[in-house]
């Protein structure tokens, strides 16, 4: 029978779990809303229904426990689709309330979320519509993982790699059956692998409001890519699945994590717990604003119309209130427990450590029970150190298990690569990990995740091209996207076919990526850069869901030299355990090893240039982290002149070149059975270049 052709029964249900569940008897509703006094079940056949097949009025008196509404609807099937509706007072100046018995309203804890009558900008120039909500789903599939559990890999061991689910197979040239997927995603693991990082990091996969854009953007076809925009925290995205409509949501998605996992790939998520999709005062509700928006946001005080801003997106979630923070760690854990996830990265991770007036806490609830959390206790977690109110917390965040973005890192790395003079000190102590920031807090230099380029910025390749950044594909009258760079472009800005330039750019890639991944702490690969993929200049494509924000995959072999050398990069930092250790170095021997786990040389060994305000040049020696260990002697020279240093002499070593970004591919980088060893005391280092040898 139809379930179109009669009522389905109800029970009371209970209030936990939140959510649509699935049991013997039916399917459980609960959700929180502390002050309202009235609530509606709205229950769909399918994605695509105009109308709603049952429409349940919950009795307070029955269905209403402390602050949750729930009803058991027996025998419901899985694969129906829901909203609510809140009845209760609208007074935003005084108590923030905002409750409207005419908006449908996306349960927060849906499993799987679907946007067939969604507008955004219909919602917004012309009020609400019946039945144009977001839709939750029930779901109850079972799934086969065949085994597979979240990778548990030690920190010291990780190299992420940032890409975008949507963009990376995207574009015509990736050659996969179902391209901007999760699936699709599942065809480039062979790359992936072959690459040889540990992790992926996607951002955001979370259901997300395409939508929310600004007016001048919609009006240019736009769209919100990057994703930062999220109102559905426990579903998949529906726009990277190949059949939303059929909830097929959490199976992709798992799909994709079994078949990363089984090539030993783990999966971290990129997370936006600071802000909604929901933004401001003039933004639409969709969810928490009309189930407790004075609960779910940071107010002001005086006149709670006005949300409190420290996110940039018109809101700020109000992430220390005891639901607030249940409902996260609920969310993370699911994710980790459900899915499989690996890990996570916070998005503007310094927001969720102020209070529901905006002051940053010594001690915020929801981030020490992130990091205290059974469920997440073998999690990665990373944080985004800072948010867009000016708390900066890189070297402070709050926790001791947490990794953080190090904005210090990539800024000290560009300066110093571009030929910033008097930055040997500080460039030293940004390749040890950073100590100056975690050290002193009992942290280690694992905490640090070390970058040079990330989605926010230059790509790699243009970082080299370009000291302005041309974001007026936009629509934002180039307004968007910082303007500190701290970009070189090599001497012509842009786009140019001389040799010269290009080959110094080429090497200049080379340089920030050797730095990164010889440094002490975390490397994080932007997808794309080991093929020099260009953005054209502009620093912020959040908006450009076409080939500017696109992984181009003709690149791998227009590119093929510098995808071999940044392969050969990582697999020597996989070779040398020396660059992976989980404490600071110390310049003394350790592991019983007659020589210091880090000597300082400049162009003549023991004497580095710490005093010289002019100086651009640096080496150093590492010694063996454990037995089958080779010593490392690395030679850096970013002064526009060649330089010629001398080989540290160790007793029983012979030297062997394995790197030299000076030369073109394929002596840029030489495999262990090809390197011939070094038969002088010298050797000449060209102008802005690196060379590294390994000690046998």
């Amino acid at each position: 029978m139809s379930v179109d052709q009669f009522a389905f029964q109800i029970l009371p249900g209970r209030r936990y779990p939140n959510g649509a569940s699935v049991e013997d008897d039916g399917v459980n509703f609960s959700v929180f809303s502390r002050h309202a006094c009235g609530a509606e079940l709205l229950l769909y056949r399918s994605a695509d229904s105009a109308e709603p097949f049952q429409v349940i009025r919950l009795d307070p008196e029955v269905n209403h426990t402390f602050f949750y509404w729930h009803v058991l609807v027996v025998d419901l099937p899985p694969g129906t689709h829901y909203t609510w509706r809140m009845e209760g007072p609208f007074e935003p100046r005084a108590r923030g309330w905002r409750f409207d018995a005419g908006t449908e309203l996306l349960d927060p804890w849906a499993r799987a979320v679907n946007l067939s009558h969604w507008d955004r900008w219909n919602r917004l120039n012309k009020g609400v519509k019946p039945h144009d909500s977001p839709r939750g789903l029930v779901l109850a599939e079972e799934y086969d993982w065949e085994g597979d559990t979240p990778i548990r890999r030690p920190t010291e061991q990780t190299i992420i790699y940032e890409l975008h689910v949507g963009g990376f197979t995207r574009h015509a040239s990736s050659g996969v059956h179902h391209p901007g997927t999760f699936l699709g995603l599942i065809e480039k693991i062979p790359y992936l692998q072959d690459l040889g990082i540990t992790h992926v990091e996607l951002m955001p996969v979370m259901a997300f409001d395409e939508q929310d854009v600004p007016p001048g953007v919609w009006e240019a076809g736009l769209r919100n890519f990057w994703g930062y925009s999220s109102f559905g925290f426990f579903s998949p995205h529906p726009g990277y699945c190949v059949t939303p409509e059929q909830g097929t949501h959490r199976r992709e998605f798992r799909d994709m994590v079994k078949a990363l996992h089984k090539a030993g790939i783990g999966v971290i998520l990129d997370v936006v717990f600071n802000h909604t999709s929901e933004g401001g005062n003039g933004g639409p509700t969709i969810s928490f604003k009309g189930l407790g928006n004075e609960t779910f946001y940071c107010l002001d005080s005086l006149d709670k119309r006005i949300y409190l801003d420290f996110t940039g997106c018109g809101n700020t979630v109000n992430a220390n209130h005891p639901v607030v923070s249940r409902f996260i760690i609920d969310a993370l854990e699911y994710w980790v427990r459900e899915m499989h996830v690996d890990g996570f990265r916070f998005d503007l991770a310094s927001a969720m450590a102020r209070d529901s007036d905006g002051r940053p806490m010594a001690n915020p609830p929801v981030l020490w029970a992130i990091e205290l959390s059974d469920t997440l206790n073998a999690s990665k977690i990373i944080a985004e150190a800072w948010d867009a109110a000016g708390l900066y917390q890189v070297g402070s965040f709050p926790g001791y298990r947490w990794m953080e973005w190090n904005g210090c890192f990539r800024d000290s790395v560009r300066r110093f690569v571009r030929g910033d003079p008097g930055l040997v000190p500080e460039i030293a102590t940004r390749l040890a990990g950073s100590s100056d920031l975690y050290q002193a807090n009992l942290r280690q230099p694992i905490n640090s995740v070390n970058f040079v380029t990330c989605h926010d910025g230059f790509t790699l390749w243009d970082l080299v091209s370009y000291e302005r950044k041309y974001n007026r594909a936009n629509r934002e009258d180039n307004r968007d996207g910082t303007d500190d760079n701290l970009s070189w472009n090599c001497g012509v800005e842009g786009e140019t076919d001389n040799p010269e330039i290009l080959a110094l750019r080429r090497r200049q890639a080379k340089n920030l990526l050797t730095l990164m991944f010889m440094s002490q702490g975390i490397p994080m690969l932007l997808a794309g850069d080991e093929v020099l993929r260009t953005q054209q200049g502009n620093n912020n494509t959040w908006c450009q869901d076409n080939p500017l924000g696109w992984f181009d995959w003709s690149l791998v072999e227009r590119n093929g030299d510098m995808l071999r050398f940044v392969r050969g990069l990582i697999a020597l930092r996989k070779r040398h355990a020396s660059l992976r250790r989980r404490h600071f170095l110390s310049g003394q021997p350790r592991n019983g090893s007659d020589l210091p786990d880090v000597a300082w040389h400049g162009t003549t060994p023991g004497d580095p240039p710490w005093d010289d305000p002019d100086a651009r040049v640096l080496a150093f020696t590492l010694a063996r982290a454990r037995q089958d260990d080779d010593l490392l002697c690395v030679l850096i020279n970013m002064d526009a002149e060649a330089k010629r240093f001398e080989i540290p002499m160790i007793q029983q070593c012979r030297w062997y070149t394995a790197l030299d970004t000076g030369r073109a591919s394929p002596t840029d980088l030489v495999l262990p059975e090809d390197q011939i060893a070094l038969e002088t005391a010298s050797v000449l280092v060209r102008s802005r270049s690196i060379q590294i040898f390994e000690g046998r």
